[in-house]
């Protein structure tokens, strides 16, 4: 199966997604949130940076509980800018 590239947007989404996950973590290290997510840690090291721009939604969901987030929180963060913008203003 061939996959489609990623657009863009999918790549700067998963960038965004994954600095979102470093400021999130803080000082704790990387090993200690990937053991507490149920993932590797090299699955969380590709997220953070960027080279796994689409994760799993079950990964997604592990990671935001390990870390306190909420998969809202996580949407409005990973919105296009323009989304972002427009829900502050109506707020």
């Amino acid at each position: 199966m061939v996959r489609t590239p990623l657009t863009p947007w999918e790549r700067e989404r998963g960038e965004r997604f994954g600095a979102l996950l470093r400021r999130a973590r803080g000082e704790r290290s990387m090993v200690e949130i990937a053991a507490a997510a149920g993932v590797s840690a090299e699955t969380l090291r590709k997220i953070e940076t960027g080279r796994a721009p689409t994760p799993a939604f079950f990964t997604v969901a592990a990671l935001a509980g390990a870390l306190g987030l909420s998969l809202d929180e996580l949407v409005a963060a990973c919105a296009p800018e323009d989304e972002r913008l427009g829900e502050a203003l109506s707020a």
